[in-house]
């Protein structure tokens, strides 16, 4: 038994002495987390981690089309023929579309006769008043259906001008959705899809930060790279008056010149502002 309880203490002290060396290492493991850092860890905290979207002053942003625009037809009708394909480059006014049109321009053709009648028959009854063979009523009559008739032309005209579609901006065409022989219906149909590219917009997050800052007006400088080497001045056309809470940021735009519409809408840049 005596050997028995002996052998327990010497357990007993073992375990002891186990405990005091845990309690001294303890102390050297806090003694390092506190000041004896890893060389790289310490520069790491040396350093402060740069923004998102801001590294060395520099915000990303993304090219966007000036003006995106869905042509249709202002009536109905069926499709007769499309002059453009994706890709073409259009210009304000250009015809781009035609509608099937033998009613309105036969419409139009009959109108036109009819004018020309009133005014000959007009031209005739002058001679007539001068001599005092029809009266001023009659002359007046005549005069009014000449109008009346000039009127039905406009008219008749514009109606058919209806039948064609044109571009309404200078750009390029993104995207053909009919051909000839579909029925254009005018609250859902559209022909071709637009983009006007001179001038590009570029969109913009901007830190909340940066609001009494950036002004409309200012200049920036944008960077294409690695498409298109070097920077391009935009100046600052649109500053957001609201500031999104999530995340603390707003929406500035800036407007590029793209004359000759070589830079592409869609690509990606980094800008920086007031320099």
């Amino acid at each position: 038994m005596k050997t028995y309880f002996a052998a327990v203490a010497v357990a007993l002290a073992a375990q002891g002495a186990a405990a005091q060396g845990l309690g001294t290492v303890a102390p050297k493991a806090d003694a390092r987390a506190q000041g004896a850092l890893p060389a790289s860890a310490a520069g790491m905290a040396g350093r402060a981690s740069p923004e998102p979207g801001n590294a060395g002053g520099e915000l990303e942003c993304l090219v966007e089309p000036h003006v995106l625009v869905n042509v249709g037809s202002s009536v109905d009708g069926v499709l007769e023929q499309v002059l453009v394909n994706r890709g073409d480059q259009v210009r304000k006014g250009q015809v781009v579309a035609r509608l099937q049109s033998g009613v309105e321009a036969a419409a139009a053709k009959l109108s036109e006769a009819r004018v020309e009648f009133a005014r000959r028959k007009l031209e005739r009854s002058e001679a007539l008043y001068e001599k005092q063979l029809i009266s001023v009523q009659e002359k007046d009559e005549l005069v009014t259906e000449v109008k009346l008739r000039e009127e039905e032309l406009r008219k008749d005209e514009e109606t058919l001008k209806l039948r064609t579609i044109v571009s309404p901006i200078d750009g390029v065409v993104v995207e053909r959705r009919m051909t000839p022989g579909e029925f254009i219906r005018t609250d859902k149909s559209v022909v071709l899809r637009l983009a006007q590219i001179n001038p590009l917009n570029i969109e913009v997050i901007a830190p909340s930060r940066m609001f009494k800052t950036v002004q409309v007006g200012m200049t920036g400088r944008v960077s294409l790279a690695p498409m298109f080497p070097g920077w391009y001045p935009a100046r600052v056309v649109v500053v957001d008056k609201l500031v999104d809470a999530a995340s603390g940021t707003l929406g500035v735009r800036l407007q590029l010149p793209n004359p000759d519409n070589k830079i592409p809408a869609g690509i990606r840049c980094s800008v920086t502002l007031g320099r």
